[in-house]
């Protein structure tokens, strides 16, 4: 077998084999295959794509490309959820403990934030002391012992799509469905769970745009879990404006407690719950995801999760007393406001934009090795479809300087404030695996 006829037959629109797909991975994964020829198997797929078979055996072998995790000796049925990636999307922080009070079980492996989007393992370590870094036996041991568990992905999970993902990103060939939902596919496989959410993303803060391209990517990422017998639900959420008011590390920590506390805004309590829902029903909690998804807002309106943070907070050697005065989480930074020059509603949001803005002051990375100021960030005080009067405080930017005049620029271009009283709607679809 060579690469080069495997790169014809897939430029010519060629079907490849669960033997060839694993020829590949495993050869580029070791060395044998070099970038250029990666490269044009990459566009190849780009251009031709793939089918749900040929998707599955690539996420399978990039899975099989490293660890994998074995989660067997926790009890009962294992859940996790998959963000993919938006701006203020703290549904992690909120949804673990509350998905621990209700009795399943949450291992989770996280991520870091690059560019716009945030990452959970960031929004943490803003708490002093929290450790993000567990040996495998203690992380699971903490899962069977308070029902949850936070971490950074292992080095080890998936390293063919490491090496793949850089090697997109360079080709112009990041944005092909088949290689989204694979690479986001090997990730959760090896992370051992056995029902998995998926929060999808759709619309100007998302890497997915338009509801058409968000639902083709949930319907092959679902019959990819569905091939590897897992319990996998898509849900379409909008990405039209920011998740909740807060943008930054530990300004979303804070927005998280207010959650947990049953204040939280609208939005976020009723994402979270639709994703708890679906994970009571799929680990036997409730007895359907409605049923589950009542208790988790219920459960959050009462605040009654809100200890099982504070838990996970101790067991992860956090400072819970420094996150029990949640105003520690707003820092020493300054402050600057940005006020409505007219009245009217809020009509738009580029939320995007706000995630660059936030970027911009020190709350994301540019690139990987970027040091984050983990204190500063947005708040937005109005939604779409909120009436704004003259002079109200449209955003507040927590900052220590960096970035302000950039990001005070870009804000201002980046909502606007007209005659309509606009509505989002907040939960575009729900694609299951009997529904395919």
């Amino acid at each position: 077998m060579e690469i080069v006829d495997l790169i014809n037959k897939k430029k010519y629109g060629g079907v490849l084999t669960n033997e060839e797909i694993n020829f590949v991975i495993e050869n580029y994964t070791n060395g044998n295959i070099p970038d250029y020829q990666m490269s044009a198997f990459l566009m190849a797929v780009y251009f031709q794509g793939m089918n749900s078979d040929e998707s599955t055996a690539l996420a399978l072998a990039m899975r099989d490309s490293g660890e994998v995790v074995d989660l067997h000796d926790i009890h009962g049925v294992k859940v996790d959820k998959h963000s993919t990636g938006g701006v203020g999307d703290k549904v992690t922080l909120v949804l673990a403990p509350l998905v621990a009070y209700l009795g399943a079980k949450l291992a989770k492996m996280s991520g870091r934030g690059l560019g716009h989007t945030g990452g959970t393992i960031d929004k943490l370590e803003s708490i002093p002391g929290f450790n993000v870094v567990l040996p495998l036996d203690q992380f699971k041991q903490q899962v069977n012992e308070i029902g949850c568990a936070v971490v950074g992905q292992s080095g080890d999970i998936a390293p063919a799509d490491k090496k793949i993902y850089a090697l997109r990103d360079v080709t112009a060939t990041v944005d092909s469905i088949p290689l989204i939902a694979s690479s986001i596919m090997s990730k959760k496989l090896a992370s051992g769970a056995d029902a998995i959410v998926l929060d999808v993303k759709v619309g100007s803060g998302a890497f997915m745009k338009t509801k058409e391209e968000a639902i083709e990517l949930s319907r092959l990422m679902v019959q990819i879990g569905q091939k590897a017998n897992k319990k996998v639900t898509a849900i379409l959420t909008s990405m039209d404006e920011p998740l909740g008011h807060k943008i930054g590390n530990s300004l979303e920590v804070y927005e998280a407690i207010e959650t947990l506390e049953g204040n939280g805004p609208e939005d976020l309590t009723e994402v979270v719950s639709v994703i708890t829902g679906h994970l009571l029903a799929h680990a036997g909690v409730s007895k359907t995801s409605e049923e589950g998804y009542l208790l988790a807002k219920d459960t959050l309106k009462k605040g009654k999760a809100l200890p099982n943070f504070y838990q996970l907070v101790e067991a992860q050697g956090g400072d819970v007393d420094f996150v029990k005065d949640k105003n520690n989480l707003l820092g020493h930074t300054k402050q600057f406001v940005i006020t409505a020059e007219k009245d009217g509603y809020l009509e738009t949001v580029d939320a995007l934009n706000f995630g660059i803005a936030a970027m911009k002051l020190g709350a994301g990375r540019m690139k990987k090795d970027d040091k984050l100021d983990l204190y500063v960030g947005l708040d937005l005080h109005k939604k779409i479809g909120d009436e704004v009067k003259k002079g109200d405080a449209i955003v507040t930017l927590y900052h220590n300087e960096k970035g302000l005049k950039d990001a005070i620029k870009l804000i201002s271009e980046s909502y606007v404030i007209g005659n309509t009283k606009r509505t989002l709607k907040l939960i575009e679809e729900t694609i299951t695996e009997w529904e395919l």
